[in-house]
């Protein structure tokens, strides 16, 4: 029987083993896939409508989906879906309110969500949510989950449930919270959890560990203000205090689970669009930066995807 149990957890620990990240500003369909190891490849273009400030999940066990995002002031409600090969598809669209600045994560093993955003930078901020299927199909808007507000990260913790967490309620003035928000294994998002960690926005979350994630990066000031901090949360979805100093400060990037326990946060902007990715160990050590994979871009999101 202990065989057996240990066969079952080696596989389940191999089963998501690569990432892809996606899009970005400006207007960009490009994708990177990321292999086993965390060693990113170079870019693959033409996917999709290129829009940026979007996000992604995976979906379906092996499978990932790309969702929402604008270019030049439209915003789109439209998704992409990503085979377990890596291969994205084209345009699915009018799924859910338009809207840029939300997250998304997995939860109840072969599920994802979309959360919160915004259509106008500054005023309308949404707390709506759109549940993904194990099929990729998008559900209509669940209003009125937790605090409002857009630039926020999501990740999937304790092996079938997720975490909204951070953003903004303003984009230009700088309304930045800390807040979270939990979500059951049956999609069903908690009120807000206030006061975790650094007030942020524009920051990214991954899982890691196989039932843990990682908040990281941000911006604490739209016009400055930078930051490399961590945040580790636990398998029962508790945030724990800031980390600092891991990597280059940065805002607007992406993060995502490859190698079955590990994660990689990569791109973003700091005065200017970068390519430098950063690794995470299956006890949530954040690696040093590594340069120059793929098209510098912001805006972009990521996801795992495949069985190994």
């Amino acid at each position: 029987m202990f065989a057996a149990i240990n066969s079952f957890l080696t596989r389940a620990v191999a089963l998501v083993s690569r990432a892809i990240f996606g899009f970005g500003y400006n207007s960009l369909s490009m994708t990177n896939l990321v292999s086993g190891t965390g060693v990113v490849a170079a870019d693959t273009t033409g996917v999709g409508t290129g829009r940026s400030v979007m996000a992604a999940a995976s979906y379906g066990g092996d499978k990932a989906i790309f969702g929402f995002g604008s270019v030049a002031g439209t915003f789109y409600s439209l998704t992409n879906l990503v085979s377990n090969t890596g291969v994205m598809a084209t345009d699915t669209a009018g799924v859910g309110t338009a809207r840029i600045g939300l997250a998304a994560a997995g939860y109840g093993t072969d599920k994802a969500i979309f959360g919160y955003g915004t259509n106008n930078y500054t005023v309308t901020f949404y707390s709506l949510t759109n549940l993904v299927s194990n099929t990729g199909v998008v559900a209509s808007d669940t209003t009125g989950v937790g605090t409002a507000r857009g630039y926020i990260a999501a990740a999937g913790y304790g092996t079938d449930k997720a975490i909204f967490g951070y953003g903004a309620i303003n984009f230009l003035s700088n309304g930045t919270r800390s807040m979270t928000n939990l979500v059951s294994n049956t999609g069903v998002v908690a009120s807000d959890t206030t006061g975790v960690g650094t007030s942020r926005q524009l920051l990214a979350a991954t899982s890691y560990g196989t039932d843990k994630a990682i908040f990281g990066y941000g911006i604490t000031n739209i016009t400055t203000g930078y930051v490399s901090i961590t945040n580790l949360v636990s398998n029962t979805g508790v945030v724990a205090t800031d980390t600092t100093g891991v990597g280059t400060a940065r805002n607007d990037l992406a993060a995502s689970g490859y190698g079955g326990d590990k994660a990689i946060f990569g791109y973003g902007y700091a005065g200017g669009n970068l390519s430098m990715t950063n690794l995470v160990s299956n006890t949530g050590v954040v690696a040093t930066d590594t340069t120059g994979v793929g098209t510098a871009r912001e805006g972009l999101a990521a996801a795992s995807y495949s069985y190994a």
